[in-house]
């Protein structure tokens, strides 16, 4: 559904991303993380036509947002960090007036406003202008405005920003009802976000991908072996030896103890799953087993270690001569839209 393929742009001899290459499956939902100016904005700005790229190719729902964009535009719906609002228009009125530009035939315009509305839960704020609006309903309008054609593709840019915690369970839950009917890239900087949402994790650095995998595969593959925690009421002996000795155990390091229970920590040869061997070890010894947890790498762990490095840059570089121009939908296709 989404596919970018060696994609690279180039700011003068800056070079915002640098051939990033990952796919995206219909219906899933994928969490694009990255450090500030790792080039997540740019990258998404290619997906959404806003600006090109310098090399390299992107496809959404089959239509190349080069050589195709109209047909791309059509077929996606973006959340940008800042939602493009207009002050001095209501709710109601701003999202009738998206729905014209996204060409949703006047008969069908109603209905399409009222549910957008009521699935982002902004219909009490419909007749209040948007100049007037909170950060948080800021956002769910703007989430409004992106999901009312009905588009194959969302890229929803930092969606949960600024919204009160019950918002944000609100938004998520939105996201992964989203999910199956969409396929949708979420950037945010919300780890525990991706981890509770995302099928799929692409994590960007300076530029460059780092990693494309699950949470849980990128969980196992950066840790190289297995760590279980184990408390244990070994009856006042030493169970260390008994432990070290199992096929598949690294070592054992003693992480706490008193007079009721010993935890020991139980580095595992990579690849090697002794769980079974190790409660069978204390059950034959006569020793309650009291916890035996695999110790995982949290994502805020594997972000740091792919992401961390001595030369951050500081953020996307823009253009030296400024900001490229939006492209305006001409008055033509608004009249077009309401026939």
């Amino acid at each position: 559904m989404i596919e970018v393929q060696h994609v690279t742009k180039r700011y003068g001899p800056v070079t915002a991303v640098d051939d990033v290459s990952f796919r995206v499956e219909s219906g899933q939902i994928l969490g694009f993380l990255g450090p500030n100016g790792a080039g997540k904005t740019t990258t998404m700005r290619i997906l959404t036509g806003c600006t090109s790229a310098t090399d390299g190719q992107a496809l959404v729902a089959g239509y190349d947002v080069f050589e195709d964009p109209v047909e791309a535009k059509r077929r996606t719906g973006y959340l940008p960090e800042t939602p493009p609002l207009y002050p001095d228009m209501t709710v109601r009125e701003y999202l009738t007036f998206a729905a014209r530009i996204n060409g949703i035939k006047s008969a069908a315009r109603r209905e399409r406003v009222a549910a957008a509305m009521a699935r982002t839960s902004v219909e009490d704020m419909a007749d209040r202008h948007c100049g007037k609006l909170s950060k948080g309903y800021r956002q769910r309008v703007g989430l409004a405005q992106a999901i009312l054609h009905n588009p194959d593709v969302l890229i929803l840019d930092e969606p949960t920003a600024g919204l009160d915690p019950k918002q944000i369970i609100e938004t998520r839950e939105l996201i992964k009802e989203l999910a199956g009917d969409h396929t949708i890239i979420l950037s945010t900087h919300i780890l525990p976000e991706v981890a509770q949402t995302c099928e799929q994790v692409v994590i960007i650095n300076k530029g460059r991908v780092v990693a494309v995998d699950t949470p849980g595969n990128l969980t196992g593959r950066l840790r190289g072996s297995e760590t279980i925690r184990m408390a244990i009421d070994p009856l006042g002996t030493d169970p260390a030896p008994a432990i070290e000795g199992l096929a598949g155990v690294a070592s054992v390091t003693a992480a706490a103890s008193d007079s009721d229970s010993v935890v020991l920590e139980v580095q595992c040869d990579e690849g090697a799953d002794v769980r079974r061997e190790l409660a069978a070890t204390v059950v034959s010894s006569g020793w309650g087993l009291l916890e035996l947890t695999p110790l995982r790498m949290s994502l805020e762990d594997i972000f740091l270690e792919l992401t961390t490095s001595e030369n951050p840059r500081e953020d996307d570089p823009e253009p030296s001569g400024g900001a490229e121009p939006a492209e305006a939908a001409p008055e033509e296709q608004v009249e077009a839209a309401d026939a």
